[in-house]
């Protein structure tokens, strides 16, 4: 062997040696997790019950840093440059992971080359809601023939353009045969508020957005995006029963760590957080907001956030949509 390539198998099984030696006691500190949210957000909250768990689990709290905006860059950014040793975290989702390469010209990031999964986080469905007092249909085919009816056009709200509730119309429309209207709006809170006073007919959004509403009647729910039916609402079918797997849908968020992390770290973060995921306290606390925890393996994670690219490359393709620089 040349004299220079021992040596540098030597210093890799000494580094992996040393990982391996500090992996047990891993974490000594406290972790800081970025979020690409503002304080109080749901995922934000979500994240501090975890930190409660983790804490008592390991004895190390997590520090949630909160750095909004542009799409999730700026927390992507702040990531990806950080030192490789499991001590900063991403908390990353559909938006910035799945489709961000496709609505942008160019990214600062990579979604695979620059982060290491650690695990999933948790999942959540969308559901098609409609004005009560605007449209009959009752489940997802009586829409769309009515939908097609309709001369004036029908509209549909998202929480943003660009996001997985303005691609999950895109996407029915595209299966369908329907020509709905997207109409963006800026946060979950308006498109609610134009769903209830039918400046729009329907609205892709998270299910505890509507829920209130559904139960006074103003508002319908006529499928779900999840796998399975919810809890929540356990005589609403999902898309998949309703004929549409396609629009079977999560909008996630996981745990990512910057490129070069040890192995090692990646799979005691993924042992550690997975235990506190699984745990009763964060399945009961998260069923009743429609929340589904994702434990995976770092393997698993990164073949489920491939699967979730393609579909969204289609549909962004489809809708022509590109983000603004």
């Amino acid at each position: 062997m040349h004299k220079r390539s021992a040596l540098f198998t030597l210093a890799a099984f000494l580094f992996a040696g040393t990982a391996l030696a500090q992996a047990p006691n891993f974490p000594e500190r406290p972790i800081r997790v970025v979020v690409p949210f503002a304080p109080g957000n749901t995922l934000d909250n979500a994240l501090r019950q975890v930190a409660e768990e983790f804490k008592k689990n390991t004895g190390q709290p997590i520090v949630v840093d909160n750095k909004p905006g542009g799409s999730g860059i700026i927390a992507a950014q702040n990531v990806m440059q950080a030192a490789p040793d499991g001590y900063t975290l991403l908390l990353s989702n559909t938006s910035m992971m799945t489709i961000n390469p496709y609505t942008f010209a160019k990214l600062p990031y990579d979604p695979e080359k620059s982060y290491k999964p650690v695990t999933g986080f948790l999942g959540a469905s969308l559901v098609l809601a409609v004005n009560a007092a605007n449209v009959p249909a009752n489940n997802v085919k009586e829409f769309v023939a009515w939908a097609k009816t309709q001369s004036g056009g029908v509209s549909y709200a998202s929480f943003t353009a660009g996001n997985s509730s303005h691609f999950a119309g895109v996407i029915m429309n595209q299966r369908t045969g329907m020509n709905m209207v997207h109409v963006p709006f800026n946060g979950t809170p308006p498109a609610v508020q134009n769903l209830l006073g039918g400046q729009v007919q329907a609205a892709f959004l998270p299910l505890m957005a509507v829920k209130s509403h559904v139960e006074s009647g103003k508002i319908k729910v006529l499928a779900l995006t999840s796998p399975q039916r919810s809890p929540l609402l356990p005589n609403v079918a999902t898309f998949t029963e309703q004929g549409l797997p396609d629009l079977e849908i999560y909008i996630w968020s996981g745990l990512s760590a910057p490129a070069g992390t040890p192995d090692v770290i990646i799979n005691k973060l993924q042992t550690e957080f997975s235990k506190v995921l699984k745990s009763q306290t964060i399945i009961e606390k998260w069923r009743a907001i429609d929340f589904e925890p994702l434990p995976f393996t770092s393997a698993e994670f990164q073949t489920f956030t491939r699967n979730d690219a393609k579909r969204w490359q289609e549909a962004v393709k489809i809708s022509g949509f590109k983000a603004s620089e």
